[in-house]
């Protein structure tokens, strides 16, 4: 049985300058390892949350619970390792095997497991549903998280309590007893796939299904309880990496001309780019209502791009395929943390680890997309 680790971002430099490292899950600490409580201020929320009777039952309607048919609903899959903190499960795995493994489960079953890196982020997705239902009571169109775990169903039970324990509205589940999930993925209709196991994520992607590698850093920066905030970056992600394989084989003034030549031409499109138009649908039903200016969802672009050299054609090309971006930092070259650091998105994706390193460092949940010619770079570094 696979296990994927949750990957921890630290603070000091490992070999070859990289400050991202995978963790053991219990051989080096992680932010909330030996915890006893729910650290609220560590995990990056602005308030507490106020539990209230029936709260997980938003989606009630006459005649019971309503789900959305998965064709209907933006579906975000979320490995149970970045959705909770499993060191302590993880150390019993490895040294003990499987069968002891199951059996903590069971004799812990009543202690819930701690927040993980996409906690922040699969709450501010509900928050987005509450207000969705406020305004289409009886509308599909929202988002449906979908719990994927390669544990075995035995596990359940425990999951469950914790699903209950933090107030999470998680109906549907995904225990795969250490097979691949991939095939329910696509079973699903899944928009976005969130794992800390990068070979699943690579494998989602050559299966046309965005995914990304989930990091923590050893802080994070508060973030809204009311406002989704989502940031991308741009090549590899939201477009193809077209244009960087240029810049790695032409230098940064061919990469200039090819964009100034090819200004009108659309780039091709990244691994993400579905997923922004995901967003942007739900958007639109936000502003059909008069909420543009208050709407709970913002997304951002954040690209190491040129605004006057190289960024026109990237607004072109989400112009033309009718998606655009609350705002747009063309940074030319610059550092994107800092920036982050003032977004403070509930996510951000990109596919240089550099720039996840950098966004961890200053305290964003970031997340890899392994795609483009950046990776097979970055392999042939290590």
């Amino acid at each position: 049985m696979s296990l994927d680790p949750v990957q921890v971002t630290m603070r000091k430099s490992i070999a070859m300058g990289t400050s991202v490292v995978a963790s053991s899950n219990g051989d080096s600490k992680g932010l909330w390892e030996g915890k006893e409580e729910f650290d609220q201020e560590n995990l990056g929320l602005t308030t507490k949350p106020q539990l209230v009777a029936n709260q997980r039952r938003v989606r009630k309607v006459d005649g019971g619970i309503f789900f959305p048919k998965p064709v209907n609903a933006v579906t975000i899959a979320v490995s149970s390792r970045v959705l909770f903190r499993t060191e302590t499960e993880q150390k019993v795995y490895e040294q003990k095997g499987v069968e002891e493994y199951l059996q903590y489960q069971v004799e812990h079953e009543n202690q819930p497991f701690l927040p993980g890196p996409a906690f922040s982020f699969v709450k501010a997705l509900e928050e987005v549903n509450n207000r969705l239902r406020e305004l289409y009571p009886e509308s599909e169109e929202l988002f449906d998280i979908v719990l994927v775990t390669y544990n075995h169903a035995a596990v359940g039970v425990r999951l469950i309590n914790t699903i209950n324990h933090h107030n999470l509205f998680i109906e549907r589940f995904c225990m795969t007893g250490g097979s691949s999930p991939i095939g329910y993925l696509k079973a699903w209709h899944t928009n976005l796939y969130l794992s800390a196991d990068a070979g699943k994520v690579r494998e989602a992607l050559s299966e046309g299904i965005a995914a990304a590698t989930m990091f923590m850093s050893d802080k994070l920066t508060e973030v809204s309880q009311t406002q989704l905030r989502v940031a991308f970056d741009g090549d590899a992600v939201l477009f193809s990496d077209e244009s960087e394989r240029i810049f790695k084989t032409r230098g940064l003034d061919g990469f200039f001309q090819h964009e100034r030549d090819n200004e009108d031409v659309l780039l091709d499109h990244g691994p993400l780019k579905n997923f922004l138009a995901s967003l942007g649908k739900l958007q639109q039903k936000f502003y059909a209502k008069g909420h543009r200016l208050d709407c709970p969802i913002r997304t951002y672009l954040v690209t190491a791009r040129s605004a006057a050299s190289s960024g026109i054609r990237a607004l072109k090309t989400l112009r033309a395929w009718g998606l655009e971006t609350d705002e747009a930092l063309f940074l030319a070259g610059a550092p994107k943390g800092p920036m982050l650091e003032k977004i403070r998105p509930h996510i951000y994706f990109d596919d240089q680890m550099f720039h996840v390193e950098g966004a961890a460092e200053m305290g964003t949940v970031a997340a890899h997309v392994p795609y483009g010619i950046a990776q097979k770079q970055q392999q042939e570094s290590r």
